[in-house]
């Protein structure tokens, strides 16, 4: 599907500013669909939006449908008085989830404890649970996580962890007050997000989710489907997910994830699947699809390994599961200007992360679909002028980034090469490299490509100190916030100035 010439910000919610220590979906959020409006900005894009574990990491989720609590608004609930306010501490520069977990879910429970009170608000989340299928599972799975202590769902009582009917019917009876909490929880974050996503389209800003292509082990997805996974007979993962070794990391990444049983997926039509997207486009207007080279086939990896490197390549089922997807959703549609596809652009509005080592049948199912690829500019200067990743090798059905949310910031980048190719960089862009992440938005705005992504961490021009992920690191990441102060009008009207010079301007005269 062909997106119109157009461009956006990288920024995930928790990078936002904010009273509570993390960025949410409050004002916070909404100042900055302002913001992206008056630099003539028609995408927002975000991280993955679920539930996190230990690492913070947005692709390592505790359920693929529910919202990550720690972005639920306390100001929001303040002005439902549903907590006190104010009572967060001073926005920083960084997130320490420790703190803002302990701190902000007592907070939820006591707005909890003020929604439950009421008859009328509980008949509402009973009314949720009936439009959200899959929250029953997750509350199940919160609960009892919650009751043992956080351990992983294969240390529970056998009972729990293999869901006996019998077993699940006590702990229902027993702990009610949990589930509903965490059916609250979930029920708000719906709201905040309906309101954040209903601001943005008024503003003509349209948001592209993130879509991992593997779960967590320690998930309501596999619990709830453990027949779906590679599993063991005690719920273990026999093989895990991971790439060799590439550009990022010489003994490749070791994610962990279990891999799916692709033949099960395959016989229940892969409504596992529909069901995902059919509630990822409830939430969003497009998407990047994380680790497309995966659906094509996928790194095998035997449990236990401590590297990437001793793995091998299987086949995934490319474009049959798409093809059912697009089936599946098709009586809805997925929900573009108007609640439907522009005319004559058929297929799901997807961006295909086709970073890596992509082999010729990951284009041809990319091709096939329709999908429009990747090209990130921090690639584009370490080779020949054959380079793809270069402005003048890029082709329109694609969407040019300076960086990603896995690469440093332009700045980082750019200090940390050998100073030949710091003078093929400045020698391509003509310039002088003093305003290096400037120049490189120039060149990606300028590019061919029908979209144009930069991170805001680009856009205000910082260092490696503002970066978001280093890939193959477990800690340390994700915690990035930007200053409360650092979208000024002289920043929009800069970037706006820009982005009408090369056509990417489509707020308001040229709709999506």
């Amino acid at each position: 599907m062909r997106f119109p010439r157009s461009s956006g910000i990288l920024l995930h919610p928790t990078s936002l500013p904010g009273p509570d220590g993390v960025g949410d979906l409050g004002p916070a959020a909404h100042r900055f669909v302002d913001f992206l409006a008056r630099a003539r900005q028609s995408v927002w894009q975000i991280l993955p939006l679920g539930p996190t574990g230990p690492d913070n990491s947005p692709y390592a989720a505790s359920s693929a449908f529910a919202g990550n609590p720690l972005l639920i608004s306390l100001e929001r609930l303040a002005d439902q008085r549903l907590v006190p306010g104010p009572g967060g501490r001073p926005a920083g520069n960084s997130v320490d989830y420790d703190r803002v977990r302990s701190d902000k879910m007592a907070r939820l429970r006591r707005a909890w404890e003020t929604f439950a009170a009421s008859p009328t608000r509980l008949t509402k989340l009973d009314e949720f649970g009936a439009e959200n299928p899959w929250l029953r599972d997750y509350v199940l799975f919160a609960a009892i996580k919650e009751a043992q202590s956080g351990a992983a769902w294969t240390a529970w009582p056998i009972e729990l962890a293999q869901r006996d009917p019998v077993a699940l019917r006590r702990f229902h009876e027993a702990h009610r007050g949990a589930l509903g909490f965490h059916g609250f929880l979930q029920m708000v974050f719906a709201g905040q997000w309906a309101a954040l996503k209903e601001h943005a389209r008024a503003r003509h800003v349209r948001l592209m989710g993130d879509v991992p292509i593997f779960v967590a082990h320690d998930s309501a997805d596999v619990w709830a489907h453990p027949e779906l996974f590679r599993l063991d007979e005690r719920g273990r993962p026999t093989e895990v997910a991971g790439v060799p070794p590439d550009y990022f990391s010489a003994t490749g990444q070791l994610w962990g994830n279990p891999l799916y049983r692709w033949d099960a997926l395959a016989a229940d039509g892969h409504r596992w699947w529909i069901e995902r997207f059919r509630h990822l486009f409830s939430q969003v207007d497009l998407a990047r699809i994380d680790h497309f080279r995966g659906f094509v086939a996928h790194w095998v990896i035997p449990a236990g390994e401590k590297t990437a490197v001793n793995g091998r390549w299987e086949p995934s089922p490319g474009a049959a599961l798409f093809r059912a997807v697009e089936a599946g959703l098709a009586p809805a549609g997925p929900a573009v200007e108007g609640g439907r596809t522009p005319p004559n652009e058929p297929g799901l509005p997807f961006v295909a992360e086709d970073l890596g080592t992509i082999t010729p049948d990951v284009h041809a199912l990319r091709q096939e679909l329709g999908y429009p690829g990747m090209r990130v500019l921090h690639f584009a200067f370490g080779s020949d002028p054959g380079n793809l990743y270069l402005p003048h090798m890029h082709e329109r059905n694609a969407v040019v980034y300076t960086g990603t949310h896995d690469n440093d910031t332009s700045v980082g980048w750019y200090a940390g090469l050998d100073e030949p190719t710091r003078h093929r960089v400045r020698h391509y862009l003509g310039v002088s490299g003093h305003d290096i992440a400037w120049d490189l938005i120039r060149a990606a705005l300028m590019s061919v490509a029908d979209t144009a992504i930069l991170p805001l961490q680009d856009v205000l021009g910082l260092g490696s100190a503002a970066r978001m992920n280093v890939p193959g690191t477990a800690h340390g990441n994700w915690t990035w916030r930007h200053a409360p102060d650092a979208l000024g009008e002289w920043l929009a009207d800069r970037l706006g100035s820009l982005t009408c010079a090369f056509g990417r301007e489509l707020w308001p005269e040229r709709p999506w």
